[in-house]
């Protein structure tokens, strides 16, 4: 089974992502901002982050940097799943170690599609 860590300070979102992943066998741990989920990224090696952008606390460009920075999260795929769609950002985002992009809402399908190219499940 692959983990997933979902970063986002929606529950209704944090709820569909796991809804979605889990039903494909992944197992999702939920993170509600950027400081909770560099804490759990600093706990348990993922196999794929997802993240919003616009959260409390902590931004999604800034947890991507401080996890890149961990040696347990070496190579984890990060995938940012939010409503912006401007392209500056999405060169930060790319930048600070992003892996993909996901524009809000999401299908269930599409976020699968993502988690099994990216997993190479």
């Amino acid at each position: 089974m692959t983990s997933v860590l979902t970063v986002d300070d929606s529950a209704s979102i944090r709820m569909a992502i796991r809804m979605a992943l889990s039903g494909e066998g992944h197992g999702v741990t939920e993170a509600a901002d950027g400081k909770e989920g560099l804490a759990a990224a600093s706990a348990s090696k993922f196999d794929m982050i997802i993240t919003d952008l616009n959260m409390p606390n902590m931004n999604g460009l800034e947890m991507i940097r401080e996890i890149r920075k961990l040696p347990i999260q070496a190579g984890t795929p990060i995938i940012f799943l939010t409503t912006e769609s401007d392209p500056a950002l999405k060169s930060q985002a790319k930048e600070a170690g992003a892996t993909g992009w996901l524009v809000k809402p999401f299908v269930p399908d599409q976020l699968v599609k993502v988690a099994r190219k990216v997993l190479g499940a």
